[in-house]
């Protein structure tokens, strides 16, 4: 038996599976070496290396070629979809911050979310759509040898069947004014291959920062006329408007599950800055854009410094703390058991926590406790609505840049409760 690293590895319940380094019983990643200090690689900083080799580990790391590949690309431009180069606002501070506040404190912020929900959140109407055209999927005619997962296939069908009903995936529209599809967070690329199938397309291009296996590019590849185009980058440095093939052609962009801050960079990718009354920017809607879908996801990722629509929450009365501290609160929506009889709605029925006369009021260990001991039901009332707070700026936003757009929940809470959908489309130019 090939000889194993004896580092026990508690998540995954085994030990490392790489060879020991020299006469060692460990691997070189555990030896006694790396009880020296590790920092991030400075090329990609999802792994670390000590930094005693850092020197010799950026020569050889393996993303290496790929960032000099990308770096000359005419598409790349370093952080063109952020707005601040700000750090990140981490999940321990959101939670600190939240439990710092006193009882009165935490009282009038749960009244806010609350009164925001109710005076902005109304008409989010359930929109389950799963079209005729997606047939071939639904009832698993399909032949090609792909993974099949039932809930993966009517949220996708969904997405699809809402830009039917809104007028973008008609028969006419698709031959006419639509030549191309641009998926942003593609991953595998099935709600492409899902589109290709039910609707045809003559160009796909699949935006995706991470590398897959078992991908639809092969699928997608045997479709007759189709131009598939992969682009290994990042969405906040992603130019769309230089990729070079897709000039002046009509598109639609479209992304499901986009975590967290994805979907701003995605809005903001494919829509640009709409005027702007602090400095007098102004900057139309992309020329050849037709319609956006976006299925958002995560809201607990989310940061004020890359969120599309600070000036509207502002004026809410919403300030950058309040925001991470709503990101924070939406991971409660996806506690509970959504197979039961919890509420996407926005009800809470907990009543708020005394303020004036509580005894703790002064007591920041006091919200730490009401917080633990809310029922479940009530902490994933409140995420939903921390969501659609989030997700209503986002649609404001996108109105604001002179699309018809509107926000609907495309699958019931029990297929998902990541269920929120922003569908957008812009108005065709008429030719004299």
């Amino acid at each position: 038996m090939e000889k194993r690293c004896k580092h026990w590895l508690p998540k995954k319940n085994r030990f490392c599976a790489n060879t020991p380094f020299n006469d060692s019983p460990f691997c070189g990643n555990h030896s006694s070496r790396s009880n020296g200090k590790w920092i991030p690689c400075s090329i990609d900083p999802s792994h670390c290396v000590l930094e005693e080799n850092m020197e010799g580990h950026l020569k050889k790391c393996p993303l290496l070629k790929q960032s000099q590949t990308l770096s000359l690309q005419p598409y790349y431009q370093k952080g063109i979809n952020q707005q601040q180069q700000d750090a990140d606002f981490t999940s321990e501070m959101k939670r600190n911050w939240v439990y710092n506040l006193s009882i009165p404190q935490f009282s009038y912020l749960l009244s806010k979310i609350r009164s925001l929900h109710t005076l902005i959140c109304k008409d989010i109407e359930l929109s389950y759509r799963i079209p005729h055209a997606c047939d071939v999927w639904i009832k698993r005619q399909n032949d090609r040898k792909l993974p099949y997962q039932e809930k993966h296939v009517r949220q996708q069908a969904s997405i699809l069947g809402n830009l039917e009903d809104f007028g973008v995936l008609s028969e006419q529209y698709c031959q006419s004014d639509l030549s191309a599809v641009v998926e942003f967070g593609a991953g595998r690329g099935y709600l492409t291959q899902i589109l290709a199938d039910s609707y045809g397309i003559n160009k796909v291009y699949l935006v995706e920062r991470k590398a897959y296996k078992l991908k639809a590019d092969r699928s997608l590849r045997q479709i007759d006329n189709l131009a598939l185009e992969r682009l290994r980058i990042d969405i906040e440095d992603l130019n769309l408007d230089a990729v070079e093939s897709l000039k002046g052609i009509p598109y639609l962009g479209i992304g499901k599950h986009l975590c967290g801050p994805a979907t701003d960079l995605t809005l903001r990718c494919c829509l640009g800055e709409h005027p702007d009354q602090d400095n007098g920017k102004e900057q139309s809607v992309r020329p050849h854009l037709r319609s956006i879908a976006v299925a958002t996801c995560c809201h607990h990722l989310c940061q004020w410094k890359h969120y599309t629509n600070k000036q509207y929450l502002s004026n809410l009365g919403i300030t950058k703390e309040h925001f991470h501290a709503i990101t924070w609160f939406t991971s409660w929506a996806v506690d509970a058991d959504h197979g039961s009889d919890v509420s996407d709605d926005g009800s809470l029925q907990s009543p708020v926590p005394p303020s004036d006369n509580d005894e703790n009021g002064g007591d920041a260990s006091g919200v730490e406790d009401y917080t633990r001991n809310m029922k479940a039901m009530d902490r994933a009332a409140l995420g939903f609505m921390c969501k659609d707070i989030i997700d209503m700026g986002r649609l404001m936003w996108i109105k604001e840049c002179g699309l018809e757009a509107k926000l609907v929940k495309y699958v019931p809470s029990d297929i998902s409760p990541e269920n929120r959908l922003l569908i957008a489309k812009a108005e065709i130019p008429t030719t004299n």
